[in-house]
């Protein structure tokens, strides 16, 4: 076996570096949460325990730690479904060119390098001066959309890109109308990009701050929430509800490769079948 150069380890002393100033805040919340009954917000810990966990289920002195973080589901699902929805569409419609097609994608994109921020500023603006109530499920709702709908729509661009249309030519040839062409050949075989972009969509709903901050009205999402309680709780529930909802994030992430897998695992059964079929 050759011997590695040395820029071999060079870059795998920073590649370490790198996961390290990625994950190492959170693993560092993880383990603060983790202190005795007596423990604070730093180290040296102060024994070991789930105290936190278990108080993080009482009634807090300050916030609405779980009614946020219901807001915060029901949120993402609604954006999680649009945004699903939209990008489909969108994927569909921009497989052909149009009048002004170039104008729209670059206006799309453009909501990804507007700051946060001022789309917050202005969709809450918006709704104030119409005389509409801002509130996390209508104004907070179209503010996260702005983050979400162009992230889907640039994946359904680049599978719309390299979809075979001859499954489709195929299907019509057979007698198929086009919304059973669209329902039994092309969803299915999409299938794992609208995995993708439901993930995206939640994902980024359930984490978004910025774009919720002005848009939210009267009741906090999670996110803000835990702003909230970084001014007034001085104990490490806080930490144990950071480590919560790490986990309950990697839970998301993980039914929906799940869901992913089976759906390949289906299609590769299906396929495998059809082949002895015609054999």
């Amino acid at each position: 076996m050759e011997p590695r150069p040395k820029s071999f380890y060079v870059l795998t002393a920073f590649f370490a570096l790198f996961m390290l100033f990625l994950y190492g805040p959170t693993i560092t919340i993880g383990i603060l949460s983790f202190q005795g009954e007596g423990g604070g917000l730093t180290f040296p810990m102060r024994g070991v325990s789930t105290y936190w966990f278990r108080d993080l289920f009482q009634q807090q002195a300050v916030g609405d730690i779980w009614g946020s973080f219901s807001r915060s589901i029901v949120l993402g699902l609604m954006v999680m479904v649009t945004t699903v929805t939209v990008s489909v569409m969108g994927g569909l419609a921009f497989r052909t060119r149009f009048k002004g097609s170039g104008i729209l994608f670059y206006l799309i994109i453009t909501a990804l390098v507007i700051p946060s921020i001022l789309i917050s500023l202005g969709v809450g603006l918006l709704f104030s001066q119409t005389g509409l109530t801002v509130h996390w499920a209508t104004s907070g709702f179209g503010a996260q959309l702005t983050w979400t709908l162009p992230f889907g729509l640039l994946i359904m661009f680049a599978v719309f890109n390299r979809f075979d249309k001859s499954y489709e030519e195929a299907a019509r040839d057979l007698g198929a109308s086009p919304w059973q062409t669209l329902r039994h050949v092309v969803l299915p075989i999409i299938a794992p990009a609208l995995i993708g972009v439901a993930l995206f969509g939640f994902t980024l709903s359930y984490d978004e701050f910025a774009r919720t901050l002005l848009t939210a009205g009267s009741y906090n999402t999670l996110p803000l929430e835990i702003y909230g309680m970084t001014t007034n709780v001085t104990s490490p529930v806080l930490y144990a509800l950071g480590t919560l909802t790490t986990l309950f994030s990697l839970a998301i992430i993980g039914v929906f490769l799940t869901i992913a897998l089976i759906g390949s695992r289906r299609r590769a059964r299906a396929g495998s079948d059809a082949g002895k079929g015609v054999l």
